[in-house]
């Protein structure tokens, strides 16, 4: 999906592509690779101009469009994805940061000259520069690459002198300056090495209040915007080539090799739209903020921009790896936004120092906010928060005066219809959550329930859902889902528990198994086969099954950890009567789809996947192998893609907020989700070493390496859910 979120930045959008797709035709692109490797304007750049695409985030007292950062990531975001031509990545860089500048000589006087069409581009500080004082400010030497030098007439020079960082605005033609020519790496913009020789910087050149933890992540997050672009493209066109690209009279998208390809490769660019756009969010946040956010968009989008283009061109095949496919035109620009962040070595240590102690936050600032709403909300919360809980359970299976309170006001389950719940739009949970943060309060949850009771308040009968509603938003009913079988696997239509018809109900015999909390569940919600001679989709049922029912025996199974939370249930002539069937006899396929569907909206200012905090707990308390630097390393990368995971959840809950149908982050989420897990206990397992030989080794590194498998496999398997994006997200064919 696209960075935008909103329907003013889906409009900008479309207008980008249809400038793009007027001015920037890559054939076109194509015939002119001589002119901008010389640092040559583009034959749009004047029509860019007039349109003010270069100019959005400039203030229009200055002459731009009196937009934001994020307006201009639109822009850079939509010509990276058709790979338009030209200085306008580097300009924008420039120019934004110039905008971040307090008012001062240096920063009027050039917005001025960018809001009227002059190319710039951005000169971070290196030790490759040295500083000297002097008496009208500082002279600087050294040498440097600079992505669009050449076509550049304006430099933001970024320099360190006595531990203070500076950035500059200087004419690319001034004395002491040297632009040497050499070949880009990226066919379509110019790269040149920036000579400085006592390169003279002035007091008034400076740009005031600019900090460079704001550059860098204004850096981060357009870089990182640009290559969640160049990812898009690489998703859509290998899709399009697997639809209609045969080998062995089949389409290669119907292979599951090339389906999981084509997925992951879904997955790597929406984790990258998600990072760029939480970098471009943390321009307005504070300076850890901006670190945490930076140091995820360079992980999770630049870096991985160029692995996404050269998995794309193995799709491809022979025809991807050929001068005249444009796949190597938009690997080549990847490589040049990788470059742009070297080294990344540097980059991952710093996040990880940064992650020690910091979380990526995130406020949801909501449109036309109900303040009544809030007002009531807060006022039921404070009640609340005056009450305890007789049976502590923790967030799960605590009950008593509170859990009892929240039910009754609809604030257990906001999201659910009334009288059960406040039928809460995604807008209002998200203020439900952050009262509750505010607070310190921690919404409880029914556990299975939370699908379970959906399914039921669309299906079942009034009766069914006053026996069990309110009793399991208190805590007083557990719920159990006995679908997956020994048998069937990931294929739950393939399952073979039976449910016969008998005097006023009917009879299940079957098996179930790696079914959680059984053992501690009131209530199961279970799939049954009603009907063996239709297709195995049509003839599932859906029953509740009451768990102290005679024939049903639930058996823990012990896993790895010693713990038992899986069960093993055997059905062995269970009677359900038929009030307990939800809808009719062979509905059950349909009825487990909302079932499967309905979970509750997930609202938190965190933007994190949780699986950062064993690797903080060894590096806090000492307990590693290794140096200082390679475990920042190895809590960085967790960070970085934790922080992914969770940006692209939070773009879900405020694509719902905005009024859009839900995305497919949340499927996409899990996935990613899953393979951080396994990186984050086995990157723990490394740095515990000698330790992991006792069962007690520090940040529970043991069982955390032993849960791993849990996640992997619960709820269907990677490798199905891969083989669900391709078919069911890209529309692959079946295999």
């Amino acid at each position: 999906m696209p960075l935008s979120l909103t329907e003013e930045h889906t409009d900008l959008a479309s207008a980008v592509s249809d400038f793009a797709e007027r001015f920037a035709d890559i054939l076109e692109t194509r015939e002119h690779l001589q002119a901008y490797a010389e640092g040559g304007r583009p034959d749009h750049w004047a029509e860019l101009v007039d349109n003010g695409l270069h100019a959005l985030h400039i203030s229009e007292e200055r002459g731009g469009q009196g937009g934001s950062v994020a307006d201009t990531a639109i822009v850079v975001e939509e010509f990276g994805h058709r790979l338009v031509p030209g200085p306008l990545v580097s300009t924008v860089l420039a120019s934004s940061a110039v905008a971040g500048a307090t008012e001062c000589k240096a920063s009027t006087s050039g917005l001025d000259l960018f809001a009227d069409g002059a190319t710039g581009a951005l000169v971070m500080p290196t030790a490759a520069v040295t500083v000297a004082a002097s008496a009208e400010g500082w002279l600087l030497s050294g040498s440097i690459g600079v992505a669009s030098l050449l076509s550049a007439e304006q430099l933001v020079i970024g320099f360190t002198s006595e531990d203070v960082t500076r950035f500059a605005l200087v004419d690319a033609q001034a004395a002491g300056l040297t632009k040497r020519v050499a070949a880009s790496s990226d066919l379509t913009r110019d790269a040149g090495i920036l000579e400085l020789d006592g390169l003279a910087i002035g007091h008034e050149a400076i740009l005031e209040g600019l900090e460079a933890s704001y550059v860098d992540a204004l850096k981060a997050a357009l870089l990182a915007a640009e290559a969640s672009g160049l990812m898009r493209w690489a998703v859509e066109a290998t899709t399009d080539y697997a639809k209609i690209r045969e080998q062995f009279d089949q389409p290669i998208g119907s292979f599951q090799a090339i389906k999981h390809k084509c997925a992951n490769l879904l997955i790597s660019s929406e984790l990258a739209t998600a990072a760029a756009w939480s970098a471009v969010v943390s321009l307005d946040q504070d300076r850890t903020q901006q670190a945490l956010a930076a140091g995820s968009a360079i992980q999770s989008a630049i870096v991985p921009a160029v692995e996404a283009i050269t998995e794309a061109v193995t799709i491809f095949g022979g025809i991807g790896f050929t001068w005249e496919h444009d796949a190597h035109l938009y690997w080549r620009r990847a490589m040049s936004l990788a470059a742009q962040v070297a080294p990344v070595a540097d980059s991952v240590a710093a996040l990880g120092r940064t992650a020690l102690d910091a979380d990526r936050q995130i406020d949801i600032v909501l449109p036309d906010e109900d303040p009544a709403f809030r007002t009531r909300i807060g006022a039921l919360l404070d009640e609340a928060a005056q009450l305890d809980n007789e049976h502590d359970g923790g967030r799960w299976y605590s009950r008593g005066s509170q859990r009892t309170f929240l039910a009754e006001n609809g604030l257990a389950a906001p999201h659910w219809p009334a009288p059960y719940g406040l039928g809460a739009t995604p807008a209002e949970q998200v203020v439900i959550g952050q009262e509750y943060a505010r607070r310190g309060l921690v919404q409880p949850t029914s556990v299975i329930g939370e699908w379970a009771m959906p399914t039921i308040l669309a299906y079942g009968t009034e009766a069914i859902k006053e026996q069990f509603a309110l009793p399991t938003l208190r805590g007083e009913l557990a719920w159990c889902q006995l679908f997956s079988e020994p048998g069937a696997g990931s294929d739950l239509a393939g399952l073979s528990t039976r449910a016969t018809r008998v005097d006023g109900g009917w009879e299940l015999k079957g098996q179930k198994v790696w079914t959680s909390g059984a053992h501690e569940a009131d209530w199961g919600i279970c799939l049954a086969r009603t009907d063996t001679e239709v297709r195995k989709h049509k003839g599932l049922s859906y029953f509740l099954v009451d768990m102290r029912s005679t024939g049903v025996d639930v058996r823990p199974l012990m896993q790895p950890t010693g713990a038992s939370e899986f069960n093993e249930v055997f059905l062995d002539a269970v009677f359900v009567p038929d009030e307990y069937l939800l809808g009719e006899p062979g509905q059950g396929w349909r009825i487990t789809a909302t079932t499967l569907q309905n979970e509750r909206t997930q609202i938190s200012a965190g933007v994190s996947a949780g699986t950062e905090d064993a690797m903080r707990e060894l590096i806090s308390e000492d307990g590693y192998i290794g140096t200082e630097r390679e475990a920042f390393t190895a809590l960085g990368k967790i960070v970085a893609s934790s922080s992914a995971i969770g940006a692209l959840n939070l773009r879900e809950t405020l694509r719902q907020v905005n009024g859009s149908d839900p995305g497919v982050g949340s499927s996409l989420a899990k996935v990613a989700q899953a393979r951080l897990t396994r990186e984050a206990a086995s990157l723990v397992t490394a740095l515990a070493g000698p330790a992991m030989l006792f069962a007690n080794a520090p940040a529970g590194a043991v069982t955390r390496q032993l849960d791993v498998p849990q996640v992997l496999l619960g709820g269907g398997t990677v490798e199905i859910q891969l083989n669900v994006i391709a078919e069911r997200i890209l529309g692959l064919p079946r295999g």
